[in-house]
C-alpha cells in the first residue's frame, strides 16, 4: 500500500519506518525541513534502539522517503496516519491544532483533484486526542473540505502503544492493537496495512479507540505512584518495598489481571474499606502523605452520591433496590455500599423497595446482622420477597445482581428507568426504553 504518515517524531517515525521494512511505500511529511532531510537521507531524527536501522533500510530501497509538501504525499495514497504532536496547553487541555492543521492539509490536497484509490482514502488518527475529537472536530472538518469535491473519505483512530526506548519492539509486539471508526473501508485499509503484525486488528467504536490510550496511561501513571505510596510508607516501617511488591506481581489472578477492573459500583465488605482506612493511619502515625489512596476512598464515595444525585435528578418518589449485600452471591452486608445508597434515598424522603436473592435477615448472625440493624434498622420495612414486588409500579430500579429471578422481572415489568450497576445483566435488560449503565 501507499501510506503518507504526518508528524515524523517517535511516533510517526517507527511506524513510518516498520510499515516501510514491511513492503509499504511509505512517504514521511513534516513541516521541520531538518527531519525531512533526516529521514530522506536514510536517519532517524529521534533516538531510539533499532530504529536508525530501520529507517536506513527503508531508504535505501525506496520504500521510505520525506518531504515538506502534503501533495507529494498523499497523491495515490490508500491512507495518511496523523501522527503529529498533541501537547498539553497551561490548563491542561490537549492542543490538538497540529492534528487539524495535518487533517486540513489531507483534504485540500483530496479536494484538488489528486489521484484516489478507487475505494477511497483512509485519514487516521494516531496522535492521542480526547474523546470526541476525531467525530466532532476531524470528520466535520473533512466534510465541509471535500463537499462537492466526488471524493470518498473515511476517518479513523488507530491509538499507539510505544514506549520510548523499546518503541520497535513494542511495535512488533503490542499486546494490543486496535482502530476506531464508522467505516468499513477504513477498518479494511487498517486491516491490509498492518496484516504483517501477529496481533489481529479489533475494530471499535471511534471513542472508544480515544478513550483507551487514555484510559492505559492514566492507569499506569496510577501503578507508579501506587508503588511509590507504598514504598513512602514501608520504608519507614523498615520494609523492603521492592520485595513486597515483587511478591504482589506475582498474584496475576487478582493483582495483575483483569480482576476488579470492570467499570461499576463502589468497593464495600469486610476487607477492603477496614485495611484501606488501616494502612492510612499507619501512614498518618508515620508523618506519611498517601494522596492517592487517601482519594481511593474518596472516589468510592462519590460512586455512592452519583448515583444519588441521579435519582434526586428525576422526578422519582419510589426505587427500588434490587441487590444489597456488597458482592454478588453473598450475604454480607458489612460496609455494602447498597447499605449505604440505601440509607441515604431513605433518609432523602423516597419510599425504597429491597429485594436480595440471597440476603435473609432472619439467617443473619454477629457483626453482618449489627451492620444491617444499625445502618438500616426498618430493613423488615422495605424488604420486599421477591423482584417482582420491588418492582411494582416503581419509578426508579437500582439493579446490582444478575440473579435470574431479578433479569426476569425486568424484563417483563421494563419499569420507567433502570441504572444497571452491575454490568453484566445482558442485553434483555440492556435492550429495554429505561436502562442506562452507572459508568456507560
Amino acid at each position: 500500500m501507499r501510506v503518507a504518515i504526518f508528524g515524523l517524531g517517535y511516533v510517526g517515525t517507527v511506524t513510518a519506518a516498520a510499515l516501510a521494512a514491511n513492503g509499504h511505500e511509505v512517504v514521511g511529511v513534516d513541516v521541520d525541513a531538518t527531519k525531512v532531510r533526516l529521514v530522506a537521507g536514510g536517519q532517524s531524527p529521534v533516538v531510539e534502539p533499532k530504529l536508525g536501522a530501520l529507517v536506513r533500510a527503508g531508504a535505501l530501497s525506496g520504500h521510505l522517503s520525506a518531504t515538506t509538501d502534503p501533495a507529494t504525499a498523499v497523491a495515490g495514497a490508500d491512507a495518511s496516519l496523523v501522527c503529529v504532536g498533541t501537547p498539553s496547553s497551561p490548563t491542561g487541555s490537549t492542543d490538538v491544532r497540529a492534528v487539524e492543521r495535518a487533517v486540513g492539509d489531507i483534504a485540500d490536497v483530496l479536494a484538488s483533484g489528486t489521484r484516489v484509490p478507487a475505494g477511497g482514502h483512509a485519514v487516521v488518527v494516531r496522535s492521542t486526542v480526547p474523546p470526541g475529537t476525531v467525530d466532532g472536530v476531524l470528520l466535520p472538518l473533512l466534510r465541509q473540505r471535500l463537499a462537492g469535491a466526488g471524493v470518498r473519505a473515511g476517518v479513523g483512530m488507530c491509538p499507539e502503544f510505544l514506549r520510548e526506548g523499546s518503541a520497535i519492539a513494542d511495535f512488533y509486539d503490542a499486546p494490543l492493537h486496535v482502530v476506531g471508526t464508522e467505516s468499513e473501508h477504513v477498518a479494511e485499509t487498517m486491516r491490509e496495512l498492518f496484516a504483517f503484525l501477529p496481533v489481529p486488528l479489533r475494530v471499535v467504536g471511534t471513542r472508544e479507540a480515544e478513550s483507551l490510550k487514555y484510559a492505559c496511561n492514566a492507569f499506569h501513571a496510577t501503578k507508579v505512584s501506587f508503588a511509590n505510596e507504598l514504598g513512602r510508607l514501608f520504608r519507614h516501617l523498615g520494609v523492603d518495598s521492592r520485595r513486597v511488591m515483587q511478591l504482589f506481581c506475582e498474584d496475576t489472578k487478582l493483582n495483575v489481571s483483569a480482576s476488579y477492573l470492570s467499570p461499576g459500583f463502589a468497593f464495600g465488605g469486610s476487607c477492603l474499606p477496614k485495611d484501606l482506612r488501616s494502612l492510612l493511619f499507619v501512614a498518618r502515625m508515620n508523618c506519611v502523605d498517601l494522596p492517592l489512596l487517601s482519594g481511593t476512598l474518596a472516589t468510592n464515595e462519590l460512586s455512592v452520591s452519583d448515583v444519588v444525585n441521579r435519582v434526586v435528578a428525576t422526578d422519582a418518589r419510589s426505587v427500588a433496590l434490587l441487590g444489597l449485600s456488597f458482592k454478588a452471591d453473598s450475604d454480607d452486608l458489612r460496609e455494602s455500599p447498597y447499605v449505604d445508597l440505601a440509607e441515604t434515598l431513605i433518609g432523602k424522603g423516597y419510599e425504597v423497595r429491597i429485594y436480595d436473592p440471597v440476603v435473609d435477615p432472619t439467617r443473619l448472625v454477629g457483626a453482618n446482622r449489627r451492620s444491617l440493624e444499625s445502618q438500616l434498622p426498618h430493613v423488615r420495612r422495605v424488604l420486599r420477597p421477591s423482584a417482582a414486588l420491588a418492582l411494582a409500579d416503581v419509578d426508579v430500579a437500582l439493579v446490582s445482581t444478575a440473579h435470574p429471578s431479578v433479569v426476569d422481572a425486568l424484563i417483563s415489568l421494563a419499569p420507567p428507568r433502570i441504572i444497571d450497576l452491575h454490568g453484566r445483566l445482558g442485553p434483555g435488560v440492556e435492550a429495554l426504553p429505561g436502562y442506562e449503565g452507572v459508568a456507560w
